[in-house]
């Protein structure tokens, strides 16, 4: 979801090179313009960004990064722009890593969170309050076949993490599968479900298996999903008992960049695991929601019902949310003990759960982000003619990727150019993502109020970055 501190210290110098020069051509050509917005935001009178990042050095975590040589101090947001402490305006195309899905501070959302801090702000589940069963009604409502009982949580880590616990319960045995290059969360559970070395600490990761990742760009059977679906047969054969507890899958990755899955490739793997024993979990954390635009949910596109589904992000448009939906069988298991979750199911979080749900409907996103996107990916793939830097466009509705190479043949990553344009394209007013193993793949998944004249100034400021490399 983010970008990779070891990748920034091994570009660093090569782009310490480049960047002068880029610079001098690039100031010298008339740069794309932002689209006009009605908007004015309030002068800020905060500190600035140097001390803030003096307090997070001093007083936050090492692990935390952040994107960019000189780090931006965002201060508001709306819809889908971002401003900084000058009153900068930004195109932020990657909403708060694929969170802001109604649009930065949406009126209907804000209005929904501060009409209820007004009247309850807490209130656990030891107590009845409507909120948290109008969410948990509307989101079943949303849901397939018999996929009818919610979990609240507070982000997408705690979803899998429970999402696992269940299967390993319901079905008596350990073993998951995941795939490579997959993210799945960063707790002491998930970071084994999680198949990036650049998100793994050297702990005991129990019981899992990480089979080929169906990726028609680089994977070894190119778009031939039986051939990858063979791969977790034989992990089953030969890397378990025979049984295995649960197989998990994004069905476009996140993390490792935008990958969607090879057609087919879940519908076949989801009979082999249930032959196993096992249950299947779709990690909708990113696809959920309608962004994709094909279907509400990323599992839709291979035709798949999965027995779980997690889910977070974009279900509270920013706030801290997440929720596991299952069938009443697999929900059974967990009253053999209390399951409990202080804040999940939050009356606030409820709230504005329910109104991301309703403005997503009212607003036909869904809809929105087919036509949209589907106008992306044609500019994008007519601008991969013309450079030779873009290796793959891929992706649907407003969750894209696009991964550049410095040999298209043989595919071989093109890092320090990638870094290069990061740091560019923020200076043209555009703000992405960075994914993938080798942090060579940009990440375009905006606010889903993202509009076509959004999407033709993000490729007009991609040219003109990449004319001058």
């Amino acid at each position: 979801m983010v970008l990779q501190r070891y990748l920034l210290k091994q570009s660093y110098e090569t782009e310490k090179k480049l960047r002068p020069l880029l610079l001098r051509s690039f100031s010298s050509i008339s740069a794309p313009t932002l689209p006009s917005f009605d908007y004015e935001p309030r002068p800020y009178k905060g500190p600035l960004a140097d001390e803030v990042l003096q307090k997070r050095k001093k007083y936050l975590g090492p692990s935390l990064f952040y994107y960019y040589q000189k780090p931006l101090n965002i201060v508001e947001g709306k819809m889908q722009y971002l401003f900084d402490e000058n009153g900068k305006r930004y195109l932020d195309a990657f909403a708060g890593i694929v969170t802001v899905s109604c649009g930065h501070c949406h009126p209907e959302v804000v209005n929904a969170v501060v009409e209820q801090s007004k009247l309850l702000q807490h209130a656990t589940t030891i107590y009845l309050h409507h909120a948290i069963a109008d969410f948990a009604e509307a989101l079943a409502s949303k849901m397939p076949g018999n996929l009818k009982v919610v979990y609240f949580v507070n982000s997408g880590t705690e979803a899998n993490e429970l999402a696992m616990l269940m299967a390993r319960l319901y079905s008596g045995n350990l073993g998951m599968i995941a795939l490579r290059n997959a993210y799945h969360g960063g707790s002491s559970g998930t970071i084994g479900l999680t198949a990036l070395n650049t998100w793994k600490y050297s702990i005991p990761q129990g019981e899992i298996h990480h089979v080929m990742n169906p990726d028609p760009y680089r994977g070894v059977f190119g778009s031939v999903a039986s051939s990858y679906a063979k791969d977790v047969q034989d992990h089953i054969d030969f890397g378990t008992s025979g049984k295995v507890a649960g197989f998990i899958a994004e069905t476009i990755q996140g993390v490792g960049g935008a990958v969607e899955l090879a057609p087919g490739y879940l519908k076949l793997v989801y009979d082999i695991v249930r032959k196993a024993g096992g249950v299947c979990i779709a990690d909708e954390v990113q696809t959920g929601f309608g962004r994709t635009g094909s279907d509400y949910w990323g599992f839709e596109t291979q035709g798949v019902l999965p027995d779980i589904v997690t889910m977070a992000k974009g279900i509270g448009n920013g706030l801290p949310l997440g929720a596991v939906v299952t069938t009443p069988e697999i929900a059974n298991v967990m009253a053999q003990k209390i399951q409990f979750n202080t804040f999940g199911g939050n009356p606030v979080c409820s709230s504005g759960g329910l109104a991301v749900i309703r403005v997503i409907d009212k607003e036909k996103r869904q809809a929105h982000c087919a036509d949209v996107g589907s106008h992306l990916i044609e500019r994008l793939r007519a601008l991969q003619q013309k450079h030779d830097i873009i290796g793959d466009v891929r992706g649907r509705g407003l969750m894209v990727g696009i991964e550049l190479v410095t040999d298209k043949k043989e595919k071989t990553p093109a890092k320090a150019e990638t870094a290069v344009l990061f740091e560019n394209l923020r200076e043209l007013g555009v703000l992405v993502g960075k994914g993938g193993l080798h942090g060579n793949v940009f990440r375009i998944k905006p606010p889903m109020c993202f509009t076509k004249d959004d999407a033709d100034f993000l490729v007009d400021a991609l040219d003109h970055a990449m004319s001058k490399l």
